[in-house]
């Protein structure tokens, strides 16, 4: 076992401290670790502090936790007392960049993961700004990096917040050692080797981990390892950064990839393999342990985060997928960790027991619902596998696709005593689901509350294959086998699908082609996705080079804000303040049949009242921001950009006269890389 177990003899903290005072009244001369994350302290394992910390608890070391300090000074960092051991650094459950911009770039109003929902507890890029207040509150105590923002900028990656190539993260944080991937198993080896006396430079042979070399440092003897083009190549040369990207997903299988190098001036990024997956023993080991599943009591407000996921309940990691736009994968892996049947109902009957849970599990999934105990049949076929989507564009014969586990699981947590309902609120594979009428039977049964979440994504074929999805058929095969299985069961019920705009290899011409599928079949998106390049994604890839890194062919893609917009404004082309962008777009497309009055047409000839109020509120509000007068109010990810003002969420800004966005202009948008193709 790599991780420890829960020790029913080992007295456990209600929560880990988080004060000076809370950590000398546990008799503590300074803590072993100290974890500093952007996030409010949640001791729930959907939290990534709260699984760290209990792991290394459990472990035997002193956790202490520094949630949201102010970035602006290094006092703050001193206040829990010089660390024995490390700084373990992350900039909390997201990207910090996604955490706190939308994607026209604007700064949102909110954040999930503070209390009260209030935004700007954390700093731009915050995993770069904690390490390096850690180095000046404590000279010579190691900082490790490691969570969602270090291992999706573990190597040279596009930001598309700055819209340029940054370097790798260990180069602008100056950590000793970037954990990517989940974290578990290396922070208890890091902890438990450098108790034993050894230093950050010894721990260079762990999976799991990427690190630097100083100049004058060699590569040691033995290492094979796979040479990515420099940081200074891959930011002046789009085709070299596509080479990178398609080498880095490549050498992803933790049983097969080799290690990476990567220049960056006169020193060398490495990265080992991929840690090995967690095994049952261990994945249960992890959930078993006494989380507290609530908020640190110190909060006076509501973290909307945990009452989103305060009776969830995650029964796996990992996603076989491959989606070209999903940084699922890249952080958690591709090999399926599922927990026992046995772990998974001692969790749900705690739930049952909390009287604010009124009996209801909100959710049993993980990222996917229904991807539990799917492996490879064939354990030395997986060994050389170097697939990327054990799913696309067919699903693999070798692929483990039984759905019984899942059902037997399911059943078992619905009638635990105590347990009014069961959902299953977590994305549904459709691919894998149709195979199994029983799971269908079952999830229309008991585990739906009248909509479905699914994801076709898009309609067309192309951009379908770009994101490594199956065709909107299989999502329309899928629609009658649920409405069927709903039907036997005496339910109506829905499917709920998500959209994106803006994915590489979307046109306007693919984007009307969706809103016409959604007007046919009568679907009306609340909301809708607006794709984000997120650093080291596949598609991100494609965003910033034109390029599919697999094929080297070009891909259309939308770059102007406008032009995102106005994919954006196709999904929702129903709703008549988005009457000017749409008929924008069909103009464009050289469209014009569908304005009018036709079976067809997606908006009227005249535009409605509504579209002119909202250009006219929007002509103001524009007018105002540019004159200072007042900041442009923000608008959610999944609303339209001329929403009613009632629906709008309102603007945030840091509180500092003349702040400009991320990348330095008022645009947001900073100086781009050179682009060349060579």
């Amino acid at each position: 076992m790599r991780v420890p177990t829960a020790d029913p003899k080992r007295r456990s903290l209600p929560f880990l401290p988080t004060t000076r005072e809370e950590v000398e009244a546990l008799g503590w001369d300074a803590p072993d670790v100290v974890f500093v994350t952007g996030d409010a302290y949640v001791d729930h394992p959907s939290f990534a502090m709260a699984i760290l910390g209990r792991v290394l608890e459990a472990a035997g070391f002193r956790v202490a936790i520094l949630s949201q300090p102010d970035w602006t000074d290094a006092e703050p960092f001193r206040s829990l007392g010089r660390p024995r051991l490390f700084f373990a650094v992350g900039a909390g459950n997201m990207d910090s960049m996604l955490n706190r911009y939308t994607a026209q770039r604007k700064p949102r109003s909110d954040d999930a993961y503070s209390p009260g929902g209030v935004a700007g507890r954390r700093p731009d890029r915050s995993t770069n700004v904690y390490a390096q207040r850690c180095r000046e509150a404590f000279k010579g105590v190691p900082v490790i990096a490691g969570g969602v923002e270090a291992s999706l900028r573990r190597f040279a990656h596009y930001d598309y917040w700055s819209d340029t190539v940054r370097p790798s993260i260990l180069a602008s944080s100056k950590a000793d050692l970037v954990v990517f991937g989940m974290g578990e198993a290396p922070i208890v080896e890091i902890a438990r080797r450098l108790d034993a006396g050894e230093e950050p430079r010894d721990l260079r042979d762990m999976r799991g981990v990427a690190f630097l070399l100083g100049a004058k440092e060699e590569m040691p003897p033995g290492f094979d390892a796979v040479a990515l083009p420099s940081f200074e190549e891959v930011r002046d040369d789009v085709v070299k950064f596509a080479v990178a990207t398609r080498h880095i997903h490549r050498e992803s299988n933790p049983f097969n990839a080799k290690r990476l190098v990567q220049p960056h001036g006169d020193r060398t990024l490495v990265q080992n393999p991929p840690d090995l997956p967690l095994s049952k023993a261990e994945m249960d080991a992890i959930y078993d342990l006494p989380y507290a599943r609530d908020a640190h009591p110190s909060y006076g407000e509501k973290v909307p985060a945990l009452e989103m996921m305060r009776t969830s309940v995650t029964i796996m990691r990992g996603c076989f997928g491959g989606c070209t736009f999903c940084s699922i994968t890249t952080h958690q892996g591709r090999v399926i960790q599922s927990r026992s049947k046995e772990s998974v109902v001692r969790e749900v009957e705690g739930i049952a027991a909390r009287g604010d849970s009124k009996g209801i599990v909100s959710d049993v999934g993980g990222p996917t619902a229904n991807m539990y105990e799917m492996r490879c049949t064939r354990p030395e076929v997986e060994a050389k596998c170097r697939r990327l989507s054990c799913v696309h564009p067919k699903i693999c014969p070798l692929l483990g696709t039984d759905h019984a586990p899942l059902v037997d699981l399911l059943k078992a947590a619905r009638e635990v005593d105590g347990v009014r309902r069961v959902h299953v609120a977590s994305g549904v594979r459709m691919d894998l689901a149709k195979r199994s009428p029983e799971y269908l039977r079952d999830l229309a049964a008991h585990h739906v509350g009248g909509h479905l979440k699914v994801a076709p994504e898009h309609v067309d074929d192309e951009v379908l294959r770009l994101m490594k999805k199956p065709s909107i058929d299989d999502f329309e095969r899928f629609g009658r086998a649920f409405a069927e299985a709903s039907r036997a069961v005496g339910k109506e019920q829905y499917l709920v699908p998500y959209f994106i705009a803006s994915h590489p290899g979307s046109t306007l011409e693919s984007m009307i082609e969706l809103a016409l599928f959604l007007k046919r079949n009568g679907y009306k998106p609340r909301q809708v996705q607006d794709f984000i390049p997120a650093p080291l994604d596949v598609a991100t890839c494609m965003y910033h080079t034109g390029l599919d890194p697999m094929t080297m062919k070009p891909v259309p893609v939308a770059r102007g804000l406008k032009d995102r917009r106005l994919q954006r404004a196709l999904l929702q082309f129903f709703r008549p303040e988005n009457w000017f962008l749409v008929r924008d777009a069909l103009v464009k497309a050289g469209r014009r049949d569908l304005i009018g009055d036709g079976c067809d047409a997606l908006i009227p000839a005249a535009p409605p009242r509504e579209a002119i109020e909202a250009r006219r509120a929007r002509a103001s509000r524009d007018w105002d921001a540019f004159t200072g007068l007042k900041d442009e109010p923000e608008t959610d990810d999944a609303r339209s950009e001329d929403a009613p003002a009632d629906e709008r969420s309102v603007g945030y800004r840091p509180g500092r006269k003349g702040f400009r966005g991320p990348g330095g202009s008022p645009s947001g948008r900073g100086a781009r890389g050179r682009r060349t193709r060579k």
